[in-house]
């Protein structure tokens, strides 16, 4: 099947072609041609949003639960094509891509179900007692609002599930907020398909068209002139950690300032206790090496750092890791810039006299190879470098000679997306005291599991401490993240007829 792309942006319910173009680099097929977006763009897609926000923002949950179901349906309908050209885009697997839409498509209808039984509202209500003394009390319900127009940024690593229609896209929507999306270069092919499948459900469900606009490429300043539109109420951004900081930094320099949602970094530490060791040693070594070799390794959940005390089972884990990385081939990575940002990562390790590699390889264009290092708790605590991510299929070992350092170490991480504990039931009582720590430094812990693969459910974290994310408080993954684009209004004595609708 050939997809060729028209390479307009959608503002508003009109495809829309500019006169500066910019070409996408596919791992495979044909480049195509398309339009680079302005601040002009930006400007109207902006103001639709907020005039939209007066009807969708006040909508029943019912007819945005069918708007999300629509939108599903309309990307399903797309299926081979999105298939075909995010392959050619990517270099991802079909398989991989197939089970990313289906995420996708699975995403908006939990959050459709979610809605329609109003579990996003966290409603409350307080009634009058205007008998008490010394002072009557008045009525007061509360619950959940729209914040308005959202901005979202699409994600390199995920062309379908952190996208156009992925996360962020779908919970503000849920939530009644229009979105303006920054299309990510790496796949404007696969972004401009599900943005037609929003227009088209758009178009059948007779919403506003200003709910949805897809802006694709562009400098820097589209970016920055979308953060700061005085019509954006919260943005949302899943990348890089120096990316995500210029954002959130703007949006705290704006006269109103406004949440800033960043899933930025994670090197998602696997703490490996003696017992489990003991036991497993050879079975935890391939069972990492399969999960830090995944897509590529470019996943934010890929687990880059194993912590394990030094020893007999230490070797064999090491030595298991490594086995199965050598049967790994090199795997076509997302983009030029991911690919070279990771031989980077690599060569800073290789650098450090602390490092010492167990199997490296070298890595060419957009070929990414596996590598392995190991150092020791002591140099590990000595140079902060060695805990910064390198994302794609690196992994380091940290060999410590005790529980305590262990425990040392544990404390010594920034914020993390996940954090898992490998055991046995001998190690629960070093289990229980690493958990405490663990808990203060990510938003997701793990036992005897490997944190690549994130489920789309209700008691889903997807967010953690800063760097993992920029508001320890929010996920962007389930149905959670629904929260990020709504707060709370406390409604007194108002005549229960005015906010029927509401409550």
């Amino acid at each position: 099947m050939i997809v060729t792309p028209h390479g307009k942006h959608l503002i508003a319910g009109n495809w829309i072609a500019t006169d500066e173009q910019f070409s996408n680099e596919p791992a495979s097929g044909p480049a195509h041609q398309f339009s680079v977006g302005t601040v002009d763009m930006v400007n109207r897609a902006c103001e639709a949003a907020e005039d939209a926000f007066w009807t969708f923002g006040y909508s029943s949950c019912e007819h945005r639960a069918i708007f999300l179901d629509t939108i599903a349906e309309e990307i399903e309908a797309r299926a081979q094509t999105i298939t075909e050209i995010g392959a050619q885009e990517t270099g991802l697997p079909v398989a991989r891509l197939q089970g990313e839409r289906g995420r996708t498509i699975g995403q908006l209808r939990l959050f459709a179900s979610h809605i329609r039984a109003g579990n996003h509202l966290d409603l409350r209500h307080d009634p009058a007692q205007p008998d008490r003394q010394p002072a009557g009390r008045p009525e007061i319900r509360l619950a959940q609002r729209p914040i308005g127009p959202v901005a979202v940024f699409g994600a390199s690593n995920f062309p379908l599930a952190f996208s156009t229609a992925g996360g962020d896209t779908a919970a503000a929507l849920a939530a009644g907020c229009p979105v303006v999306v920054k299309g990510h270069s790496a796949h404007p092919g696969t972004g401009e398909i599900v943005a037609e499948a929003i227009a088209a459900a758009i178009s059948r469900c007779g919403v506003h068209p200003g709910v949805f606009s897809l802006i694709q490429g562009g400098r820097r300043e589209v970016g920055t002139s979308l953060v700061q539109h005085p019509r954006i109420k919260a943005v949302g951004f899943t990348g890089s950690l120096a990316g995500g900081r210029a954002l959130f930094d703007l949006c705290a320099q704006r006269p109103e300032p406004i949440p800033f949602f960043g899933e930025l970094g994670s090197v998602n530490p696997m703490f490996i206790l003696p017992g489990a060791a003991g036991e497993r040693a050879r079975e935890l070594g391939a069972g990492w090496a399969g999960s830090l070799t995944m897509g590529a390794g470019q996943f934010c959940t890929n687990p880059g750092i194993a912590v394990v005390v030094d020893g007999e089972e230490a070797d064999q884990f090491v030595l298991a890791t490594a086995g199965a990385l050598e049967k790994v081939g090199p795997q076509t990575m997302l983009t030029e810039g991911i690919a070279s940002a990771y031989r980077a990562g690599q060569h800073r390790l290789q650098s450090r006299n602390s490092v010492k590699p167990v199997h490296e390889t070298v890595s060419k264009g957009r070929q990414a190879g596996a590598n392995l290092y190991e150092t020791t708790g002591e140099q590990f605590l000595a140079d902060h470098t060695l805990s910064e991510e390198v994302f794609g299929p690196l992994g380091l070992v940290v060999r410590v000679t005790s529980i305590e350092e262990m425990l040392t170490l544990a404390r010594s991480f920034g914020g993390q997306l996940t954090a898992t504990l490998h055991m046995a039931p001998s190690d629960a009582e070093t289990a229980r005291k690493l958990l405490t720590v663990l808990e203060r430094k990510a938003g997701r812990v793990l036992a005897n599991g490997f944190s690549t693969g994130v489920e789309v459910v209700d008691s889903m974290v997807h967010g953690g401490p800063y760097p993992a994310s920029t508001n320890f408080g929010a996920t962007s993954v389930g149905t959670m993240s629904i929260r990020r684009f709504l707060r709370p209004v406390a409604y007194q004595n108002i005549p229960a007829e005015l906010v029927d609708h509401i409550l």
